[in-house]
Formats: structure tokens, sequence, C-alpha cells
């Protein structure tokens, strides 16, 4: 039995009562009769209302659960360790189950990484100041000046920390520097550089990276000129966490648009480019809402 309770200090965003807010509550574990009783049973012994849930099991006779579900509460601040406390209670009592529970007004932080191609990173940056993205953007780091300007018109702190050649523990020294306590979740925003397993390891958090490639196929560099090669009649981006195995972590999301013949690669890649971009978004933004638990090597995404 596991909790997670994220409750840091922060601007509550109101509902038009004083304190009420959103919690998101995610929880997985083999699948027996009854969790749902069980959760909407603690849920409506502290008053809170259920808005959204969705729950998926790979096998209703002993297989995997999983269970998403996003409810209201009056001064949720104050209340949700109480919450916590009788959900580890009644759930340890009767299940095996692992649970998330987070106040959804506290956005999630992220630091963005990007290299030369600004399409994706400057994408996240101007859904991010609409109001499309329910994150706080840290910080970028990048290691090329190139969007150094760009970035900070955009009110975001920008660190250039260069990463050439086989030895990468300087740069991954100053990524540990910057980022280690200060933010939930990286995204590789056509970071063109492979992370350690060291680093992955000690940052301790998700890192979600955009692959121009509809993956499995094309793996690694050029996928473009590769696709071009063998003739396709399609051309993708996938979205997936990343692990030590490069281009095969869990999958979140993934998007394809049909092209000719006649394309080149150079315009594979710009279709490509826009595809990578709606791709990266929905990820971010399904991942910052606690859309997507980890299973294993795959997703279970409550989109």
């Amino acid at each position: 039995m596991s909790l997670t309770l994220e409750d840091r200090a922060a601007s509550p965003v109101t509902t038009g009562r004083t304190g009420y807010r959103h919690a998101s509550l995610t929880v997985r574990g083999k699948d027996r009769p009854g969790i749902v009783a069980a959760v909407g049973s603690v849920l409506g012994e502290h008053g809170a209302n259920i808005v959204s849930l969705d729950q998926y099991s790979d096998d209703p006779q002993g297989g995997a659960f999983f269970q998403r579900t996003v409810f209201g509460l009056d001064h949720l601040g104050s209340a949700l360790p109480a919450v916590g406390e009788n959900l580890r209670r009644r759930l340890d009592q009767d299940f095996e189950l692992e649970f998330t529970l987070r106040d959804l007004s506290v956005p999630k932080r992220v630091a963005i990484f990007a290299s030369k191609s600004d399409h994706c990173l400057l994408d996240l940056l101007w859904r991010h100041r609409r109001g499309q993205l329910p994150v706080t953007v840290a910080m970028v780091v990048s290691n090329h000046p190139d969007t150094a300007e760009e970035v900070r018109s955009f009110g975001i702190p920008f660190f250039h920390v260069p990463s050439s050649g086989p030895d990468k523990s300087a740069a991954e020294a100053e990524h540990l520097r910057l980022l280690e306590g200060n933010v939930d979740f990286v995204v590789l925003a056509r970071y063109m550089q492979i992370l350690s397993a060291d680093l992955i390891g000690r940052l301790g958090v998700p890192i979600i990276n955009i692959h121009h490639s509809f993956l499995p196929a094309f793996v690694g560099a050029g996928p473009y000129a590769k696709a071009k090669e063998r003739g396709v009649k399609l051309v993708g981006a996938t979205a997936h966490y990343v692990t030590e195995h490069l281009d095969e972590g869990p999958i979140i999301e993934q998007d394809v648009v049909r092209v000719s013949h006649a394309d080149t690669a150079a315009e594979l890649q710009r279709r490509g480019a826009d595809v990578e971009r709606a791709v990266l978004t929905r990820a971010v933004q399904w991942h910052a809402e606690d859309r997507v638990i980890r299973h294993g090597n795959h997703t279970i995404v409550f989109a």
C-alpha cells in the first residue's frame, strides 16, 4: 500500500465557494469487487462531490485495476490529509492498492529541454501563456543558445547547458543542480541528446519525450529520411516516457498524417512537425492532469 499526497502551497483556484477546489485521485492494483464502492464511500464521508470517474480493468477476474476520480470539496487544502489517511486506512484494510491524491489547483512544475528545433518548445510556451496547459514552466534548458531570446520573451528562465562529445558528465551535473527539487516532471521538446541511465535515475521524476516517428518504426536519428527510403504512406509522432532504453519507454500518445510518394524528406519533416506539436501537447496536458497511469511498459490513459 502506498500513498502520494501532493498539496504544495500555492494560490488556490476557487470556483465561487470559499476554499472549494478539485482534487484528483488515481488508484491502481489488483482488481476485485468493491473498490469503486470503497473509494466512493470514503469520499462521501468527507462530503466530497465526485465530478468525474473513469476506470479500467485488463481482466475483471483478478487482473489489474485502474481508476481516476476527480472530486470537489470545501476547504480542500486543509481536508486533503484526512481524506488521504482515511483512504489509506480503508483501502489497506480490504485491498492491496496504490493511489495518488493531488490538489489540482496546484500546477505541476515542468522543465522543458530543447535543442535547435524550436517548434515543439514554442508551441508549449504559447499554449501555456494562453492558459491551455495546467503547468508551471519552471525553466527551459537547451544545449544551444539559439532560442534564449524567444523563451525569455515568455517570462521563462532560460539556461544554456552545452552538451557535446562522449563525456556528458559536466552537463548532467548541471542538469541535476538546476532540476533537483524544483520540478515535478521534464519534457524533452526535440532535445537531441540522449540522457544517461544515471541521470534518469537520479532525477527521479517522469520524463516525456517526443519522437519524430510512429514508434516502434524508425527509432533513433533521422526517421524522416528512413521513412522516405521505405516509401511510407503515413508519417507520425510518438510521445512516450523516457527509460534507459532508447525510444522504448511507455507510449502516451501517437498520431499520423497521410503523405504521398511525391513528398520529399523535407516535406515529410515539415508535415511531421505539425503532428509532433499536437501529440506532445496532448501528452503533457494528460500527464499534468493525472490522466496517465504507467503499468509495466505501457500506459492507461483516461483522456
